[in-house]
């Protein structure tokens, strides 16, 4: 498998899909259209990357079917590594990419893989990375001057705000992870 193929940003949505259930080619394509609007997705690059996993020992290939008189094709679904990479970029996005970025939505999406704990942990730490990296308003100045500054911080006030009240529900019981 080529070194960069799971650092292409449609892995993380496909090895969720094929966690959530195993699927062929087609049926990952579309669910990925219907779910991700926001990413760019060709047939050909999802059909490109289940080989390249499948490669890499990140999914299982099962035997091709055929239904009525439609061609045979392959469902896939995770191995114990893919699984184990699938919750890597998951904890790494959660804790790494920009605040409200789409990245960021979409390993929320697949919060529920990571233990409660961990995902306690990595939500809380997040909180305090983006409250110490929230910019600081110059005095002075008048607010259309420094309005997209007021915007952005509104912005992570909110995202802050949902991390802490997630973190707290998971601690409470309120939001169950799925392992």
């Amino acid at each position: 498998m080529p070194l960069d193929a799971t650092r292409n940003s449609l892995v993380l949505p496909i090895l969720g899909l094929l966690v959530e259930q195993p699927a062929h080619a087609y049926e990952v394509t579309a669910r990925l259209e219907a779910r991700y609007a926001h990413l760019k997705i060709r047939r050909s690059s999802v059909v490109t990357l289940l080989k390249s996993l499948t490669d890499g020992g990140l999914l299982r290939a099962g035997t091709p079917e055929s239904v009525a008189n439609r061609p045979a094709r392959t469902a896939y679904q995770p191995t114990p590594a893919g699984i184990a990479l699938f919750r890597a970029r998951v904890r790494e996005a959660l804790d790494n990419t920009a605040p409200a970025s789409a990245d960021f939505l979409t390993a929320v999406a697949y919060l529920g893989i990571l233990p409660a704990a961990e995902a306690i942990a990595v939500l809380r730490a997040r909180a305090e990375r983006l409250h110490r990296e929230t910019p600081v308003i110059p005095p002075g100045l008048p607010e259309i001057q420094m309005i997209e500054v007021h915007y952005w911080l509104r912005v992570l006030a909110t995202e802050i705000t949902w991390l802490t009240e997630t973190a707290d529900r998971l601690a409470g019981g309120d939001l169950e992870v799925l392992v």
